[in-house]
């Protein structure tokens, strides 16, 4: 078995694939404003499908060998890095300190998640 179509690996590519297409689904529209609202969504609605063809093998792939909860985290950490290369590269958005210091703290959280655990409260 390759390593890119493993347990480990195939379900970040899966995630990054799919955030791609949900990240253009939910906000690729915002260039172009003057569209119907109606077709907006339909278009969105059409993308989101081929991103529910990517997350749900992902997930399922993934629960192999993640949490229910690390495969979220990654999803999470992934949906951040794809939206801040889409809000630069084709809304044309800026980044800032305060961009960097929320992702950093929703980096953190995701270490706690793959930390291993520090202790259950049930």
């Amino acid at each position: 078995m390759s390593v890119l179509t493993g347990p480990y690996v195939s379900p970040i590519l899966l995630l990054v694939l799919s955030n791609v297409f949900m990240t253009f689904a939910w906000y690729g529209h915002l260039k172009h404003g003057s569209k119907p609202l109606t077709v907006v969504v339909l278009v969105a609605w059409g993308i989101a499908f081929f991103e529910y063809c990517l997350a749900v093998p992902a997930n399922r792939i993934g629960h192999q060998v993640y949490s229910a909860a690390e495969l979220k985290t990654m999803q999470e950490v992934i949906t951040l890095v794809v939206f801040a290369a889409f809000s630069v590269l084709w809304l044309g958005e800026k980044l800032t300190m305060n961009h960097a210091v929320g992702f950093a703290f929703i980096a953190l959280g995701a270490w706690f998640i793959f930390r291993g655990p520090l202790g259950s409260w049930g």
